[in-house]
């Protein structure tokens, strides 16, 4: 009895080590799950960013008003060489006020009188030639064809001699700017500027409420005082004969423009607002390819259909134009014209 019961218990052990054995082997056989794909690249419209000129500007409410009295102005810019009248004088029509250094026009002058002089020369040449050439060909010692192009030598030959001297007479014409003279008869006024100063005039546009330009004048005269009225500076500007538009007493807004710089431009619709902050997506390098990449960006006033960028991009950055609904920061995209070659692994 003894032995039975010691073999009876013997037999469930042998039976639970095989199949501990079993499952072990069928553990050690099972294979690993294929890693997952990579998410596909979304092909997207990219931009490189580049550097415009955009004007500094700010816009200003001005009042249009009739004057009965002319203030002059250069058309040209200079250095004021020499001030030929004073306050209170009295002037006659065509009298010269005031020079400008015209050193720098006389020398286009004279450039162009040299270039009308070669052209000149041309087209004699090609005149004496057709002479030639017609009566050889009357004579049947040359061909029509030859003839032709004598004919078209010398047509050539006069309308540049003709462009050079409407150039010329231009030129001449410009040069006369440098001498202010006054318009008609009466007494000089307040004269702000002196011997040695760089005259030049302030671009400024007149615009409606929609953004639409009225017209383009430039600012002759500002106040070196605040008026106390006004809580501001007087500046002045004439209105051209062109804008019809424009009545005495209305009031319009006025885009003074203080100089321009090369400043990173982007496409309106690349741009995204969150929470009033501006962010565009642009194409970074990750890996042998692209991710998107949202970067916060300061802009100015828009101009047209760009905006001024102030900060957050830089020249070169491939800003991403398509798509930008379906973006999120790190997802792999594929630029569409983009320039230059894919970045390398790792980079």
């Amino acid at each position: 009895m003894r032995f039975f019961e010691s073999s009876w218990n013997a037999g469930p052990v042998s039976g639970i080590a095989l199949a501990g054995l079993v499952l072990t082997m069928m553990a050690g056989c099972a294979k690993a799950p294929p890693p997952a794909a990579p998410p596909q690249a979304m092909p997207v419209q990219v931009q490189p960013t580049s550097l415009n000129s955009v004007p500094n500007s700010d816009t200003y409410v001005s009042t249009i008003k009739s004057l009965r009295s002319a203030t002059l102005q250069p058309q040209v810019d200079g250095h004021l060489t020499r001030i030929l009248v004073k306050a209170g004088d009295a002037v006659k029509p065509g009298q010269v006020l005031m020079q400008i250094d015209p050193l720098k026009q006389v020398a286009t002058v004279e450039a162009q009188q040299g270039t009308e002089q070669q052209q000149k020369a041309a087209y004699q040449y090609n005149q004496s030639d057709l002479v030639r050439q017609e009566q050889l060909y009357k004579e049947g010692i040359i061909s029509k064809q030859a003839y032709e192009q004598a004919l078209q030598s010398f047509q050539n030959s006069k309308a540049a001699l003709d462009s050079a001297s409407a150039l010329t007479n231009t030129q001449r014409q410009q040069l006369a700017y440098y001498q202010i003279r006054a318009p008609f008869a009466g007494i000089v006024g307040d004269i702000p500027v002196h011997l040695g100063d760089y005259v030049s005039s302030i671009p400024v546009d007149l615009v409606d409420e929609s953004g639409a330009v009225l017209a383009h004048s430039n600012i002759y005269f500002v106040s070196p005082q605040v008026d106390n009225g006004l809580q501001g500076i007087l500046a002045k500007a004439p209105i051209p004969k062109a804008a019809q538009r424009l009545r005495n007493g209305q009031i319009v807004n006025t885009r003074v423009t203080w100089g321009t710089s090369q400043t990173p431009t982007v496409p309106i619709l690349a741009v995204t607002r969150v929470g009033g902050q501006s962010f565009v997506y642009v194409a970074a390098p990750q890996g042998p390819g692209y991710s998107a990449h949202q970067v916060s960006v300061t802009l100015g006033e828009p101009i047209g259909n760009i905006y001024p960028v102030l900060a957050g991009l830089h020249a070169g950055d491939r800003v991403i134009l398509s798509g930008i609904q379906f973006l999120q920061e790190g997802v792999p995209v594929q630029p569409l014209g983009a320039s230059g070659p894919p970045p390398h692994a790792g980079s």
